[in-house]
């Protein structure tokens, strides 16, 4: 199994150990954080949902952001990916959120981040935002990294 699928198998045990559920709003990474969770065996115990808000329209429609967090911080910002994170969460009613927002590649947004820049957020009981910035102009690595950071993170969420 990939590193990514042993890290979603941890954040997979631990939130079934607590009880507790999962949802996801992702851009850059592509589905990759879902698709992650999903390939544990036993995910429906604690996956609500989740889904590639790739646009401001993929955005209100599909989780419901408030007008006010899409215009109080750009995309690909931790405010931005905190805001994804609360909406997913409340519009799934799950315990923890994630929200992810980039620049894959293998050019840079339309904002000045370079491409591999990531910025994630995990809203539950606890909240972080991390910026995470591959160096790398490779669209699917950078996915996958994107991916990564944002399992550690909600690891990270869950142990403390």
């Amino acid at each position: 199994m990939s590193d990514i699928g042993t890290m979603a198998e941890k954040v997979g045990a631990l939130l079934k150990a607590r009880g507790e559920t999962i949802a996801v709003a992702e851009s850059s990474a592509g589905g990759l954080i879902s698709a992650a969770l999903l390939a544990v065996p036993g995910a429906s115990a604690y996956f609500k949902g989740g889904g590639t808000v790739y646009t401001s329209d993929a955005k209100r429609i599909l989780i419901d952001i408030p007008a006010a967090d899409m215009e109080a911080n750009r995309a690909a910002t931790q405010g931005h990916a905190l805001a994804l994170a609360r909406a997913v969460r409340a519009r799934l009613d799950a315990d923890w959120g994630i929200g992810e927002t980039g620049a894959a590649g293998p050019t840079g947004n339309r904002y000045g981040d370079p491409a591999g820049h990531s910025a994630l957020g995990v809203s539950g009981p606890k909240e972080l935002a991390i910026v995470t910035a591959t160096g790398r102009q490779d669209r699917y690595e950078n996915m996958l990294a994107f991916t990564a950071a944002a399992l550690a993170l909600l690891e990270r969420c869950l142990q403390d």
